[in-house]
């Protein structure tokens, strides 16, 4: 039966615990984030040490290192969707490109937002910008 082991760290563990873990050939399964009750951010890093998830969170930090690096896109694309709805800075990592949120979404309505729109906006604004009324 598989078990998940939950131990809380600081981000000046992230780096060291993925290389171990890579060095081991330990696969890392995720990395998501969430807001706590706290209103704090918490992400977590989870790897499949078998038969067991061992997953490291760290909470209230929003600059982390990158373990792109170490992972490659196993990092890189939970890092750059963390960066676009949570707005966590991950040190290193390219987010010249948004993955699925509007270019000029995060620079209007605030970094790590998602801002539902009504549908009557959306269709008024393209109308305007369209030359139409």
């Amino acid at each position: 039966m598989q078990e998940y082991k939950k131990t809380m760290i600081g981000k000046d563990q992230i780096v060291p615990i993925a290389e171990r873990m890579r060095k081991n050939e330990v696969w890392l399964t995720m990395i998501h984030a969430f807001v706590t009750k706290e209103g704090q951010i918490e992400v977590c890093y989870d790897y499949q040490v078998e038969p067991n998830i061992e997953s490291y969170h760290v909470v209230g930090e929003t600059v982390l290192p990158s373990i792109g690096g170490i992972y490659d896109v196993a990092a890189e694309w939970p890092e750059r969707e963390i960066n676009e709805l949570f707005g966590v800075t991950f040190e290193g990592l390219d987010v010249s490109q948004r993955l699925f949120l509007p270019e000029d979404m995060l620079e209007t309505q605030g970094k790590g937002q998602i801002m539902v729109t009504p549908l009557s906006e959306l269709r008024k604004k393209n109308r305007e910008e369209a030359g139409q009324q």
